[in-house]
């Protein structure tokens, strides 16, 4: 695995103007995918045989998360239920089920207990009730106890701690034994259409491309899947979800969709630290009350034999304004606080992953259907904020995506000739809790940008926590994440701590920890719009905010080989699929798209 060791003084350092000396006339060429450089103008591709092997399947399924395998379980419920002949494939970009997912995780098992009512009998890996909530503000040294009781979005009994990745592998089992067929390793990255304009299915990475763009001699054209219906369970800020949410203008009605980073890890801790069933959260420092962000703690129960385990992460808004912050650092920084730092005193950490999370909630909601489809999970954006859950609400959303397909294919409405719009889908988003307790929590995300900040934020949310969200009104979040960085030359560098190496770390020593594996001869999949933007935009303007933002150190600005200067040098290698970059870039210019299948983390229960 190829790392990069991202320099954390020019990250740091604010440049003179004597040293933001520009060459964007002589910046080397960064980008060579396809999706920039079409094939069809390189002569390199003029020979090469670009048909593709075609699959035909009637409910296809983008992503292999909570929400996608939810679908493909439930259309088979369905289908046995029916006596109905009808075929599921579900594709999922990860090497193996679960290899890419990551969330604290708490979960409410609602949806699960209605899907499979007998999950504790079939070996679901929920072992692990809440017991106790605690929920604090941090100062730089202390701590004041903030109230948790029935009725708060915050409180947790009866929910389950899990390692989400173990829980969508066993959901996948699950799958595949319903009969739908679970397609790892493969990574959709294109959209198909029919000749009336509605969704036809999706084309499959190639594979066998070098880094310069041209074929090798083991190249191998993706695979195109055509179905009656395709259910997007991509996740947050999904590549293909993007497009089609593009092609449809289904957020025409929706605000931005607004953001966070989510850093994890898991910590083998002392006995003595360790409280199973404990769920505990944070606001306040390290972040100052202008930047939305906070922490979760969860204690694991252990099995026999094994060490006592906690997850640990930290998550911050992407609204931030500071082109400075590094949330990784903060991260790292919080577990200094002395009632934090204790926890983590004679443990050892484990793993380490980051992903980026939708906040947005109400306001920011697309249109979830499409002739030809439509948007479940992450994909539509029906993480609960306040609650800090969206597993609960991804599964019911894609068992009600199944449904609304199901009863089109088995009535003939839904066919390969034509595309149809699966409008019953929105209807029973409408009616079930999904969209009910997400109209309920609208207000509290937004509430948080106003001058009072935090302190604003949780007053605001105490009062519409006890108006149960009927106040007749609906803030805004004001606009796109990556519009609210400001420039440099506004803001202050940040000072963080050098890691200790034994309870903060380096990006280095933690990106070793999730795995991430990529073909390294394959064009980078962190594609620009614009090699020159990256010097004469960000780093001029913002001091190359993505060398900070970025949880894995893909980004780096490196001196030019020849004269004054820097250049920026994408480390693609090291990305962990969290999309952070797509989000917050302030120029807009990163456009990620997937890399070969099977490439990325390979997190474990994460």
């Amino acid at each position: 695995m190829a790392v990069a060791l991202v320099s954390s003084a020019r990250q740091v350092g604010r440049l003179t103007n004597a040293a933001r000396r520009l060459y964007s006339d002589v910046q080397p060429k960064i980008t060579t995918h396809y999706t920039i450089h079409p094939r069809e103008k390189d002569p390199r591709w003029k020979e090469v045989n670009m048909e593709r092997i075609a699959e035909e399947t009637d409910i296809l399924i983008i992503g292999g998360g909570p929400a996608g395998m939810a679908a493909a379980i439930r259309a088979r419920q369905i289908a046995a239920e029916k006596g109905a002949e009808v075929r599921v494939t579900l594709l999922e970009k990860a090497a193996e089920t679960g290899g890419h997912i990551l969330s604290g995780a708490c979960v409410d098992p609602i949806a699960l207990n209605e899907l499979i009512p007998d999950w504790k009998e079939k070996g679901a890996p929920m072992n692990t009730e809440v017991t106790a909530d605690k929920f604090g503000l941090l100062s730089k040294t202390g701590r004041i106890p903030l109230p948790v009781f029935p009725g708060l979005p915050n409180y947790n009994h009866g929910n389950y701690v899990v390692r989400l990745g173990h829980l969508v592998r066993w959901l996948g089992e699950q799958a595949e034994e319903a009969g739908a067929e679970v397609w790892p390793g493969c990574a959709g990255a294109e959209l198909l259409y029919r000749p009336d304009g509605s969704l036809r299915g999706v084309a499959t990475g190639d594979v066998g491309v070098a880094k310069d763009g041209s074929p090798k001699d083991m190249f191998e054209r993706g695979m195109e899947f055509h179905a009656k219906l395709t259910i997007f369970t991509e996740g947050c800020h999904g590549h293909l979800t993007k497009m089609a949410s593009q092609k449809y203008n289904l957020r025409e009605k929706s605000e931005p969709q607004s953001y966070g980073i989510g850093l994890k890890e898991l910590w083998e801790v002392a006995p003595e630290n360790h409280q199973p069933g404990l769920v505990e959260h944070t606001i306040g420092w390290p972040l100052d009350k202008n930047t939305y962000g906070g922490s979760f703690i969860y204690h694991l129960k252990q099995a026999e034999g094994e060490a006592p385990l906690v997850a640990a992460g930290f998550v911050v808004g992407l609204d931030y304004s500071n082109p400075y912050l590094s949330p990784f650092k903060e991260f790292q920084r919080f577990k200094t606080h002395p009632y934090i730092n204790k926890l983590f005193q004679g443990g050892t950490r484990i793993a380490y992953g980051a992903r980026a999370l939708v906040e947005g909630g109400w306001q920011c909601l697309p249109k979830p259907v499409f002739p030809g489809g439509c948007l479940a999970g992450d994909s539509a954006g029906f993480l609960n904020v306040p609650r800090i859950k969206g597993t609960h609400n991804a599964m019911k959303s894609g068992m009600l995506a199944a449904e609304a397909a199901m009863d089109l294919i088995i009535s003939g409405e839904a066919s390969h000739e034509a595309g149809v719009v699966p409008t019953a889908y929105e209807d029973k988003l409408k009616s079930s809790y999904v969209y009910k307790e997400l109209k309920q929590v609208r207000n509290c995300r937004p509430s948080f940008h106003t001058g009072l900040g935090l302190y604003g934020g949780l007053a605001y949310s105490a009062f519409s926590t006890a108006m149960r969200g009927k106040e007749p009104w609906t803030l805004s979040h004001g606009g796109a994440d990556h519009a609210r960085l400001k420039p440099a030359k506004e803001c202050q560098p940040i000072e963080y701590p050098k890691p200790d190496g034994v309870v903060t770390f380096d990006l280095l020593s933690s990106v070793a920890l999730t795995g991430t594996n990529h073909e390294a001869d394959q064009p980078a999949h962190l594609t620009l719009k614009d090699d020159s933007v990256p010097v004469n935009t960000n780093l001029a303007v913002y001091d190359g905010p993505e060398a900070r933002f970025c949880p894995a150190g893909v980004y780096e600005y490196v001196p030019m080989e020849t004269g004054d200067g820097q250049r920026l040098q994408i480390n693609a290698q090291n990305c962990i699929h969290c999309k952070t970059c797509d989000i917050k870039d302030p120029s807009q210019n990163i456009n990620w798209v997937v890399p070969e299948g099977g490439g990325g983390p390979a997190y474990n229960g994460m």
